[in-house]
């Protein structure tokens, strides 16, 4: 185990030591809150939601977001390790992050593309986005606190106004948002996605009925997708953008 005592070693190997003694701090507050029992009862409740068909949890509800707040719901250990070595085995110089919260992931990507760059002599960069204000910010200091923020941009606010000016070729996204936002989003980065790039989806599995409208796309090779669902605790989607290879729509 890592010197935390909770995060397997070969999990963060890749990472220079002082972001690993961070990582595997935040990892661990994450997952003390994941298990605490007043969180395990918003996430049964948003599955039991969906499941009776009833409609998804409103988000923007002033208690809920404001219990979610401090909370990092941040990505596995093991996801975070993936996602670092995608983007290192593709030389990702250009990452869109949907749902960044307090930067954890974020750091794993910014230390590939920093890498990368380093690699190339190129600039590359991390866009995050973040609606609520205080992980925003908390996400800036955690880049900051890894020797990071050079390669990373933390936009705060709606995804569809923060990512609308999106414009240069996207190499790999991590969607890690709500079930409920996750196509929408998509939808907004497709036309920027180069041939080849990847889309990695967290919990695809554990909120399947939520992710229907997101799965309908990608998992639908005449939308220019090949997908894939990894056996990671709750499911990971990873699907690779083919262009050239998607059948345009049937004439109006």
């Amino acid at each position: 185990m890592s010197r935390s005592g909770l995060i397997p070693p070969d999990v963060i190997a890749e990472l220079p030591g002082p972001i690993q003694e961070l990582v595997s701090k935040l990892h661990e507050v994450s997952e003390r809150q994941m298990r605490s029992p007043r969180f395990r009862l918003h996430i049964l409740q948003r599955r039991l939601r969906a499941w009776l068909g009833t409609g998804p949890i409103d988000w923007d509800e002033p208690r809920l977001r404001g219990y979610l707040r401090d909370k990092l719901v941040g990505l596995d250990p093991e996801k975070c390790r993936l996602c670092h070595l995608l983007a290192r085995a593709t030389g990702a110089m250009r990452i869109v992050e949907v749902g960044t919260s307090f930067g954890l992931s974020t750091i794993y990507l910014a230390a590939a593309v920093r890498d990368n760059s380093l690699t190339t002599g190129g600039q590359g960069v991390v866009i995050g986005t973040e609606n609520e204000p205080s992980k925003a910010e908390q996400a800036r200091l955690n880049l900051a606190d890894a020797g990071l923020a050079e390669w990373a941009e933390v936009r705060e606010g709606d995804f569809r106004i923060t990512l609308r000016d999106i414009r240069e070729p996207i190499d790999l996204v991590l969607m890690d948002i709500w079930a409920p936002l996750a196509r929408p989003a998509l939808d907004l980065l497709v036309p920027h996605l180069r041939d080849r790039a990847m889309v990695v989806c967290d919990n695809i599995v554990a909120a399947r009925r939520e992710y229907r409208d997101y799965l309908e796309l990608v998992r639908n090779p005449a939308n220019g997708f090949a997908s894939v669902t990894l056996p990671f605790k709750g499911g990971l989607e990873l699907s690779v953008r083919l262009i050239g290879e998607a059948t345009p729509p049937e004439p109006g």
